[in-house]
């Protein structure tokens, strides 16, 4: 496998009005081709900021996001970005087809080409019939799945997740965790996934990045060794999942004590 994303040296600090505050320290992660990562931390440790450099929408004050070799200095051709506020990220008087094809105008692709890659995004979120309605007559959960439509009508070989799910309740969210997973398997795309979630962390990653407090640096990388297919049932009551999702628990409170950062890589904790 090669590295679709590398963060090297990674530091932000923002600077106004007499304050300056460091956001991150010293961020050092890779990301393989095809592989889904989700970063966890301690409220307030600057994961959008880390999201926000990683996706060209922020300049580091020094380090750099390399992404297929290349470094990010502006939005990458290629990646795609989901927000955990859908509502904002939709436009209302857009229908649902208009909104999931916005992007795309951006490529040089005929209207054909165009128009079957929303049907094809439509269907795979499971809204094939909602081309012609307006996000707000859609519920928070589709609303959700729109813009991961959006997000996939691009074709992205990387897509950036920041909270996607925060805001809806806790049975859409598990549909849209299931979603996620199902895509990502099918399709192929190397997935960066922010979350505030331990469960989900685990649920969803191949890897969970744990960070500390900011100014943040990576704590550690855990492997996640669940097996490849996993449902909300049985996946969240096995015991080696409570195992993981209490390490990383632990591993964040320790970050919030501001406990000495144990600096393991992809150690999976013992059994």
């Amino acid at each position: 496998m090669h590295a679709s994303l590398v963060v090297s040296g990674l530091r932000k600090v923002y600077e106004g009005s007499g304050r300056r505050v460091e956001a991150l320290r010293d961020l050092t992660f890779g990301v393989d081709a095809g592989e889904f990562v989700c970063l966890v931390g301690p409220s307030g440790c600057g994961k959008t900021t880390l999201l926000k450099c990683v996706a060209g929408l922020l300049a580091p004050t020094s380090g750099e996001v390399l992404l297929e070799g290349r470094t990010v200095s502006g939005p990458p051709p290629g990646t795609a970005v989901v927000f955990q506020e859908y509502g904002r990220s939709l436009f209302p008087w857009m229908r649902v087809g208009e909104n999931v094809e916005l992007p795309l105008k951006q490529k040089k692709l005929s209207r054909a080409r165009r128009r079957d890659l929303v049907v094809d995004a439509l269907r795979s979120v499971g809204l094939a019939d909602a081309a012609g309605a307006y996000p707000w007559q859609l519920s928070g959960g589709m609303q959700q799945r729109v813009a991961i439509a959006r997000a996939l009508a691009y074709e992205p070989r990387v897509l950036l997740m920041d909270e996607p799910f925060a805001a809806v309740d806790a049975q859409t969210r598990a549909d849209l965790e299931d979603l996620v997973r199902g895509l990502w398997r099918e399709r192929g795309i190397t997935i960066l996934f922010v979350t505030h979630d331990i469960d989900e962390a685990v649920y969803l990653g191949e890897r969970v990045l744990v960070l500390s407090a900011s100014p943040t640096v990576v704590q550690e990388r855990l492997k996640i060794d669940l097996p490849e297919e996993r449902d909300q049932l049985r996946t969240r009551v096995a015991p080696r999942f409570a195992e993981l999702r209490t390490h990383v628990y632990e591993q964040i409170q320790a970050a919030k004590r501001g406990a000495p950062c144990d600096l393991r890589t992809d150690t999976p904790p013992p059994h």
